[in-house]
């Protein structure tokens, strides 16, 4: 019996998202913090995390604001910074578009970066998975993960101010992304895609309200595009 609930895609998709526990607990602590600095009624905050489950939107939004940016910025801006997940829904269409509407519909209510990066590894790696298997190991990801980032957005919320500033809890946000990114950047068009998208951002961080990385973003997207085309013309592997 223990080994038959062991070897679940449900169970293996929660091992697989566990680790990110660890990133998960301080961001979401750090978002309850910034949008009630920023202005948020805890009410506000938890609405917003509870609708919207995108960590990187969300900072950019509440970030924005509380530089003063107009509200339609913020809002284009945080649009474009979640137009990944249309690209993720995509990707994930092969392994999930066959599954009941209602199932489709809570994993789109519940798509975030880590469980989609843990969701592609595994079915590459489980090619005979069926459908319901692949949809079963997805929710086992997130079983942790989103929970986890409505409770310490709270606990940030309420009790934000009290956190010492030496704790940096800033510092989850580019590791849970570099946790996520690194093991992906596995050929020449991800590398290139990622290299550009950072160097054009550098570039033109003097631009206000980050639009510089929007504008990185764009051009890393074209010029993996653009690399994948020029190795497939001359029949290099991508």
């Amino acid at each position: 019996m223990t080994t038959k609930t062991t070897k679940s895609p449900y169970w293996q998709g929660m091992a697989a998202g566990a680790p990110f526990v660890l990133v998960v607990v301080p961001l979401s602590i750090l978002f309850g913090v910034v949008a009630t600095e920023a202005g948020l009624s805890v009410f506000e905050t938890m609405v917003m995390t509870t609708l919207v489950i995108a960590g990187a939107a969300q900072f950019t939004a509440v970030q924005l604001l509380s530089e003063g940016a107009p509200t339609l910025i913020a809002l284009v801006t945080a649009l474009a910074v979640n137009l990944r997940m249309a690209m993720y829904s995509a990707s994930l269409t092969p392994h999930l578009g066959a599954a009941p509407v209602r199932h489709k519909a809570l994993i789109a209510w519940l798509m975030v970066d880590q469980a989609y990066a843990c969701g592609m590894l595994a079915y590459e790696r489980n090619p005979g998975w069926s459908v319901a298997q692949k949809a079963s190991f997805y929710f086992g990801t997130v079983s942790l993960i989103v929970p986890l980032w409505g409770v310490f957005t709270f606990v940030g919320a309420v009790v934000g101010e009290a956190i010492p500033p030496e704790f940096a809890l800033d510092f989850a946000v580019p590791i849970t992304f570099l946790a996520m990114i690194g093991p992906m950047l596995r050929t020449q068009a991800h590398m290139v895609a990622a290299g550009v998208a950072i160097i054009v951002s550098l570039f033109l961080a003097f631009l206000p309200y980050s639009i510089g990385v929007l504008l990185g973003g764009l051009a890393g997207m074209i010029a993996g595009a653009e690399a994948e085309r020029q190795m497939a013309h001359r029949g290099i592997a991508i």
